[in-house]
């Protein structure tokens, strides 16, 4: 079996991204790991075309998932054979439900997911329900009244589906005169749901424009209109595809168009793919494709994705200009509370920090209000930072701009970004 071999290294880590990607919890993804290797060694014998090795054993590594799944839903009381794979991926947190219907069922109590389970699912008269939970008849009706009510409550879409559609408004020249004050009062916990790096909330129907504003001039560079299009797909698991067109504020006709994929689930919001225009062709990197996807688009342990329920942790303090924190990873964290300023608007926020977990030697300061939107984005550059293409250490650069001191290093404000949402 040498030959098997000799392709499963090949493609080992595609298989491991693939697996790790839908279930991130590390023993319970090992586990599947060996199950798929077990299966793809057994049946190598029946591979007639061994050129199609990757796909082949990706599908056993989706039919290892599904099996997964389909063990995990045995401790809810709905069973979900009859969902496809797409509508499942799995968070650290357990399993998580892309498909709406399911996500707002697993918000509810045991006893309403059972009685609306026998009602709808099993179509069960009332009688029967009754019978079958040796409850009164009464009882019955009465659950399913509230349990249908506590389902209403939670379900996410409304009829008036322009609910929550944001209108592009157009971004001035300059950045508004800010003020960022230090408030004494604790830092609130948010549901952050926006996409890292571009703000805008990866639900159907979202749209959103924001700038960039270089520091000290405070003049708008580049502007960013961007759009969920619709429904997509990358390897079975369901997410939306966001168009962004980036265009030069002085040069209206200097403008790039990207698009990629996205996933938000209760837990997390991560990338899913990128689609990057190449003449004619148009090229899919996905999360399969390793660093070439890795380095600019994932985040979070086995690319999880950032957490979308933050509270502060600790990890990162703040006093001031000066930050200290511990060694990790994935440094994202609350620092405090602060009333930003913008205009003539004040609004009561909390400040996160992110400290070089997407870019060695960048760190952002990102002011959220209560909603979980962003209020103002900040940038600060190592001194050191790209130091062979610009010749100088940002110090120099920029003499003038702030600057934050992260565990005894410099680091020096560069530009600032501000979206439709406060305008």
């Amino acid at each position: 079996m040498e030959k098997f071999e000799d392709l499963l290294n090949a493609e080992r880590l595609s298989v491991e991204r693939f697996v790790r990607f839908r279930i991130n919890s590390k023993p319970d993804a090992d586990d599947v790991l060996q199950e798929v290797f077990i299966k793809a060694y057994q049946s190598f014998p029946q591979l007639k075309n061994k050129g199609s090795f990757k796909a082949w054993i990706i599908s056993i590594a989706r039919n290892k998932c599904n099996d997964y799944f389909r063990k995990k839903s045995i401790r809810y009381e709905i069973p979900i054979d009859f969902l496809i794979e797409k509508e499942l991926s799995d968070s650290r947190y357990g399993v998580s439900e892309v498909h709406t219907v399911r996500e707002t069922l697993d918000m509810l109590g045991e006893k309403d997911k059972q009685i609306l389970y026998l009602f709808f699912w099993k179509e069960l008269p009332q009688s029967e329900i009754a019978k079958k939970l040796s409850i009164p008849l009464g009882t019955v009706k009465s659950r399913l009244h509230t349990a249908k009510q506590n389902f209403k409550n939670n379900y996410p879409y409304r009829a008036d589906l322009t609910k929550g559609v944001h209108s592009m408004k157009k971004l001035p020249e300059f950045i508004p005169k800010y003020n960022i004050e230090v408030s004494n009062e604790a830092p609130f916990a948010v549901k952050w749901e926006e996409l890292m790096g571009w703000f805008l909330v990866p639900k159907l129907g979202e749209k959103l424009s924001w700038g960039m504003y270089d520091i000290p001039a405070g003049k708008c560079s580049h502007t960013f209109d961007m759009q969920v299009i619709g429904k997509a797909r990358v390897h079975g698991i369901e997410g939306v595809e966001i168009t962004a067109k980036e265009t030069s504020y002085s040069d209206k006709s200097d403008i790039i168009r990207r698009s990629f994929i996205a996933q938000l689930t209760d837990t997390h919001c991560r990338y899913l793919a990128t689609i990057q225009n190449d003449g004619d062709v148009r090229s899919f990197i996905t999360f399969l494709d390793g660093d070439e996807f890795l380095h600019n688009w994932g985040f979070g342990e086995d690319n999880c994705g950032n957490e979308t329920n933050l509270k502060m942790k600790g990890d990162i303090k703040r006093t001031g200009q000066v930050v200290t924190c511990v060694n990790n990873d994935f440094l994202l964290d609350i620092v405090g509370r602060y009333t930003v300023t913008i205009g003539s608007k004040s609004y009561d926020t909390v400040c996160v920090m992110n400290i070089e977990t997407y870019n060695c030697g960048v760190v952002s300061e990102q002011f959220l209000d209560k909603s979980g939107r962003t209020i103002l984005w900040r940038r600060f550059n190592r001194d050191d930072w790209s130091i062979k293409r610009y010749k100088k250490k940002w110090s120099e650069l920029l003499p003038n701009n702030e600057r934050l001191t992260v565990n005894g290093t410099t680091y020096v404000h560069w530009y600032d970004c501000i979206t439709d949402y406060i305008l």
